[in-house]
């Protein structure tokens, strides 16, 4: 759409799952929807940095990969006409009288409505970078941070570093079609998902995957940007050298809530605070769900996002249309446009 400006019942903050899913919940409550995200494609994290990668907790999908998840949130939300500002940063927050907000983004776009929901994600993000030396002449050849095409890594002798989920995850899919895969961690628990873990070391034991524990990278060997091995320490100095043609390494994500930072939201540990009953913010009329907020007992889910998507959506209606009582109804009742 092109910038200027417009007018809406709801202002969604973010296009990754979550907040695709708060488009058809917003539609389900017949709410008009624009949604604003700074990358260039919806899917959040999930387009961006694995749309590969396996998901394995969504109702309903034994397996989905994330990209597929997303092209399905989308056609999920289309029949309620989403308005998208793709590629665009909301640069600031303005309470205008009447109950009304105004938010603007870097290229000028204005949006106007009673209702936001901030559905950014981890906010701005990049990978934490291991500190070992000329790590950045291999970056891009032979490190990489994410894994967009499964297949690149076929044949590859693969070293992952890690323990948490992305790490087993993608140790798991890639034994699949590497030739060989080694995953370092400093220890031999991994805070990933007890299925997952049982899975890998069931690979360990069949010698499908060797587990280089406990470990940790140490340094790099090899020349024009692709390297011949992985060099780990342990703590007490003991040295292993492991041949390669590719390093993983998963240490997550640093964030950055970017602007959202400055908006005057209550702010845990770089988290937006939110009452879990309604999704409001500190500010009337700015909602948030998914990974950037946090309440007691906030469990870093997809789906617990979806269920407070639903939320949200139902605390937008009750401003947009305060003399209008929401009446409840399931999806099988309601239906969808089109369906």
């Amino acid at each position: 759409m092109a910038n200027g400006h417009h007018q809406t019942d709801v202002v969604i903050v973010g296009a990754g799952p979550v907040g695709l899913f708060t488009v058809f919940e917003c539609g389900m409550v017949r709410l008009s929807c624009h949604v604003v995200d700074v990358l260039d494609d919806a899917g959040g994290q999930c387009t961006a940095l694995y749309p590969e990668k396996p998901i394995y907790d969504i109702p309903g999908f034994p397996k989905v990969d994330a990209a597929e998840l997303i092209v399905r949130l989308k056609a999920q939300a289309a029949p309620f006409r989403p308005v998208y500002h793709l590629g665009e940063q909301v640069q600031s927050l303005e309470a205008l009288t009447g109950g009304f907000w105004k938010l603007t983004t870097a290229k000028g776009t204005v949006l106007q409505a009673r209702a936001v929901i901030l559905a950014a994600g981890v906010g701005a993000f990049g990978p934490n970078r291991p500190p070992l030396e000329g790590i950045e002449a291999f970056e891009g050849k032979s490190v990489f941070y994410y894994v967009t095409q499964r297949e690149n890594f076929r044949g590859k002798r693969v070293v992952i570093a890690g323990g948490g989920d992305s790490a087993v995850d993608w140790a798991l899919s890639l034994a699949e079609i590497a030739a060989r895969v080694s995953v370092i961690h400093r220890r031999d628990r991994f805070r990933a998902a007890p299925e997952s873990e049982a899975r890998l070391k069931a690979l360990v034991k069949d010698g499908k995957i060797d587990l280089v524990v406990p470990y940790q990278l140490h340094s790099l060997d090899g020349a024009d940007g692709q390297i011949t091995a992985v060099n780990v320490a342990t703590l007490d100095g003991m040295e292993k050298k492991i041949p390669a043609d590719v390093l993983l390494p998963f240490f997550g994500l640093s964030m950055s809530l970017g602007p959202i930072a400055e908006w005057g939201l209550a702010l845990e540990r770089n988290q937006i605070a939110v009452d879990p009953a309604t999704a409001a913010t500190n500010l009337a009329g700015i909602f948030a769900v998914g990974d950037v907020v946090t309440y007691p007992g906030k469990l870093k889910l997809i789906l617990t996002g979806f269920a407070e998507a639903a939320v949200a959506a139902r605390s937008a209606y009750a401003l947009v249309h305060p003399e209008t009582p929401l009446h409840f109804e399931y999806s099988t009742t309601a239906g969808v446009p089109g369906a």
